[in-house]
């Protein structure tokens, strides 16, 4: 993530992230229902310490750049709890977190781009005050914060709820545990985002710095208007995704009933011969 170049950046966040995901909804999960029931406890417990955890590596970073990344593998551990927490609410959060992630994680990068490409650093302490000399770019990257941060009205917030929801049903320790990351991202998200935009503009190299240009707006345009759309109108996803999310809880536990009653028989018939 922080080696590549941003176009880099935002095709690994908004994209390749997702590969994994796509892969346990894809195959884990349909192919191996029985296997993937037996480990879901393992991978809930495994997706909420990779939630506070790289939260808490993010509050650390000196790099604008790391601690978007290190929040967006955060972010991702909605995701993983939400597939194997292996019910409606959680599957349909893990799809629409994957589809949300994209939009604001891609612009969170974008956003590093747009500052890098004028200053050639991503250092935090080398930023501060940026609301003075660029007013729209502290707009944009103000919304792509709380976004990130999963404010009501932004597609964030929609995505975590449902993970959450469906974490709960499958474990409350875990969804108390992976809920006390959502107040971590806060604190990182806000904190940079005070650090880099708000404040007095006093270091002299900052001062000649412009705000972004038309093509910049335009870039991010889609994401702004995806971000909100998704936020006060989440079934435009849902709706899509819903039925096939359906079915495939339903195979799950399907599979999982079957599996059970076939244990339950065979165990019968081990202790038949005993009680002989």
């Amino acid at each position: 993530h922080v080696q590549a170049p941003t176009a880099g950046s935002v095709v690994l966040a908004a994209i390749l992230l997702k590969m994994g995901g796509y892969g346990f909804l894809r195959f884990s999960l349909p192919m191996f229902p029985v296997a993937s029931d037996i480990w879901a406890p393992l991978v809930l417990w495994l997706s909420a310490i990779a939630i506070v955890y790289t939260s808490l590596v993010a509050l650390v970073q000196k790099d604008i750049k790391k601690l978007i990344a290190y929040s967006s593998v955060a972010h991702m551990g909605f995701v993983t709890a939400g597939i194997f927490a292996l019910n409606q609410q959680g599957l349909d959060g893990a799809v629409f977190q994957m589809i949300s992630h994209g939009f604001i994680s891609g612009a969170l990068f974008l956003g590093v781009g747009v500052i890098y490409d004028r200053m050639h650093t991503r250092d935090i302490d080398a930023y501060g005050g940026l609301v003075n000399r660029m007013p729209a770019y502290a707009a944009v990257f103000m919304l792509f914060t709380m976004a990130n941060v999963g404010l009501p009205g932004t597609s964030g917030f929609v995505g975590e709820f449902l993970t959450l929801m469906g974490m709960f049903q499958a474990n409350t320790w875990v969804a108390a545990v992976a809920t006390t990351g959502v107040i971590f991202s806060a604190a990182y998200a806000l904190y940079l985002y005070r650090r880099v935009v708000m404040g007095d503009l006093i270091k002299e190299s900052l001062k000649s710095i412009t705000d972004m240009t038309a093509r910049e707006k335009w870039i991010f345009a889609p994401l702004v208007v995806m971000t909100i759309l998704l936020g006060v109108y989440p079934s435009l996803v849902t709706d899509i995704t819903g039925p096939s999310v359906a079915a495939l809880v339903d195979q799950v536990e399907v599979a999982v009933a079957a599996h059970g009653s076939e244990s339950a028989i065979a165990s019968a018939e081990v202790a038949a011969p005993a009680q002989h």
